[in-house]
């Protein structure tokens, strides 16, 4: 029993002397943790407009009132319970897009990694025109397709992410599939289906978690770039994005409409990346030092 719980122990060890992880992993957990208990911290409802209150400057500075802590946006709309709901929902965002591509890129890589031929050109081809184009201008062409809306904004925003998540399992399968385990899987008979998803699959899942954490990051941006554009969260939704767009009129004479989110934005995103880069180190053999 002490032997098969020693590789989890020395995973999270691994992760624990990782001081970039950890710094990473505190900054996500702080935000779920304030996107799950959104009512209880948020003071009030995101879309609740207090119209006495327009554009009030944060509690700290000469103007602040004590109960709207960040101050208020243009409408009277408090700004701290905003961004508390916007955590809500640009990590559910991070977490649909990364399902999605998880799924459908795993899928594509597990085929045009095991058959080859074909199968893999036609679906290579396919992932190097996707590649070609700047992410953020195949995500407005998909929205423009689909129409503006946050849940056309996570479809958008996966597809882009499919082709990068292919090549890394991808490259993962043609590594695994000559291995003797595999061999011997076909020798007993087990079907491609069986040997890729019960034999391949689990032994290509560390690059996959890796990719998956910092995909939460590169969604979560993408997102926002279309929400800020008007192509993903419509108004009134409390989206960092949207708040920026909304706010980005306001720059001079109330910066810290447009400060406070995009803050939001780089604390989740920098968390999501050291955290990612601390799982690569201690996944990857090849980046342990000896």
């Amino acid at each position: 029993m002490e032997e098969d719980s020693s590789p989890v122990k020395k995973f999270i060890k691994d992760i624990a002397a990782n001081k970039g992880a950890m710094i990473g992993f505190i900054f996500v957990a702080l935000f779920f943790i304030l996107a799950i208990f959104a009512p209880f911290f948020a003071p009030f409802d995101p879309t609740t407009l207090h119209t006495d209150a327009l554009r009030l400057p944060p509690l700290w500075a000469l103007e602040g009132k004590s109960g709207h802590l960040l101050g208020t946006d243009d409408v009277g709309r408090d700004i701290f319970s905003r961004l508390i709901y916007g955590a809500r929902v640009s990590l559910g965002v991070g977490l649909a897009v990364v399902s999605l591509s998880l799924t459908a890129g795993t899928l594509f890589g597990l085929l045009s990694g095991f058959y080859g031929g074909l199968v893999d050109k036609f679906i290579m081809r396919t992932m190097d025109i996707l590649m070609a184009l700047p992410s953020i201008l195949l995500s407005i062409v998909v929205v423009a397709i689909l129409g503006p809306g946050l849940n056309n904004a996570v479809i958008a925003v996966a597809i882009v992410a499919i082709p990068g998540l292919t090549r890394v399992v991808r490259a993962s399968v043609m590594n695994e599939k000559h291995k003797q385990y595999v061999m011997a899987a076909k020798i007993f008979g087990r079907g491609d289906l069986g040997i890729m998803f019960k034999e391949i699959l689990p032994n290509c899942a560390a690059p996959l978690i890796v990719q998956g954490t910092l995909g939460f990051s590169e969604g979560i941006l993408n997102a926002a770039a279309l929400g800020f554009l008007g192509l993903g969260a419509q108004p009134p939704t409390p989206e960092w994005g949207t708040m920026l767009s909304d706010s980005r009129s306001f720059i001079e004479s109330s910066p810290w409409m447009v400060t406070l989110p995009g803050l939001c934005i780089l604390i989740v995103v920098l968390g999501f990346n050291l955290f990612g880069d601390g799982l690569r180190d201690t996944l990857d053999p090849r980046l342990k030092k000896i």
